[in-house]
């Protein structure tokens, strides 16, 4: 090994052992957790169970002993949350992520201070936002319901976040509301780095603004865009607070975090708590997997 490696594993040391103390060792607990029948008031009887948490009897795939099926079973329900919101949500937030990106981009008076206050919505803590929503959406005395009903859409009061057919969709759009500027910051900061003597040379040739777009704009921060969606991917996957303020233990929009912190701290079974955030650990990532070989492949047929 030449000098050159040596000093930098040297400097690289602090790092790696902080990461070894602060990540691989609670992971490697949690998994080995997950391998037992652990409970929270009394871990020194904890048995080995081998895979019964995850295929057994009771287990998180086995037999989620429900009459409907897998996705009819609290974890299963969990996934299929998570997913949904997740897809949404980000979808949705890199949509409009991208058109406030344009718009800030554009040189207009006062375009220091409207940058300032988009990030308003990001800069607040998420649990103050959501207890601020929380309030606003309330079925008695909430703004929303007010507003609503005086315009004249709707006849009745709404239980925005306890009804099962709305809950997930209003957590869905305050997450919207909350960190869409986050990706907006993102995007914009590739928009600022484009070159301007592409768009010197379309504006000479007449080329119509939509096609600029399609043709220069979208390539060119393609791969900006497609590390944003996945910072943003990760952090919907593990979604709890916004969920768990809004909603409570409302099974409706329970999440796959909410249901290990259900199992683990309300219930007590820590072993099958691991279980179940081992898997949560394992499907975050697949799914990222997925994405940038998805992504990778686009970008590779560009």
């Amino acid at each position: 090994m030449s000098s050159k490696s040596r000093t930098a594993w040297l400097f690289l040391a602090p790092m790696l052992v902080t990461l070894l103390l602060v990540a691989a060792w609670p992971l490697a607990r949690t998994i080995w957790f997950s391998f037992t029948d652990a409970n929270i008031n009394d871990m020194s009887a904890a048995q080995f169970v081998g895979w019964d948490n995850y295929v057994g009897e009771y287990g998180l795939f086995g037999n989620p002993n429900h009459s409907e099926g897998f996705w009819a079973s609290d974890w299963g329900v969990a996934i299929r949350n998570t997913l949904q919101f997740a897809l949404v949500s980000v979808a949705l937030e890199t949509t409009l992520g991208l058109g406030v990106a344009l718009l800030l981009n554009q040189e207009f008076r006062g375009r220091a201070w409207v940058r300032a206050a988009v990030l308003v919505p990001w800069a607040i803590p998420t649990i103050v936002s959501a207890k601020m929503w929380g309030w606003m959406l309330h079925d008695q005395f909430g703004v929303v319901n007010a507003l609503l009903q005086g315009a004249g859409l709707i006849t009745a009061k709404i239980a925005w976040t306890a009804q099962p057919e709305y809950a997930l969709w209003t957590v869905v759009a305050v997450d919207v509301w909350k960190t869409t500027p986050f990706m907006a910051l993102l995007i914009l900061a590739a928009l600022q780095t484009l070159p301007s003597d592409c768009y010197e040379a379309a504006r000479v040739d007449g080329v119509h603004p939509l096609r600029v777009f399609w043709k220069v704009t979208l390539p060119l921060i393609r791969p900006a865009l497609m590390v944003a969606v996945i910072f943003r991917l990760l952090d919907a996957l593990r979604i709890f607070d916004l969920i768990y303020v809004l909603t409570s233990n409302n099974n409706s929009t329970m999440s796959m975090s909410g249901f290990v912190r259900r199992e683990m701290i309300d219930n007590g079974y820590l072993g099958y708590g691991s279980a179940a955030s081992t898997a949560l650990f394992l499907i975050i990532g697949a799914a990222t997997l997925v994405f940038m070989r998805v992504s990778r492949m686009k970008l590779s047929e560009n």
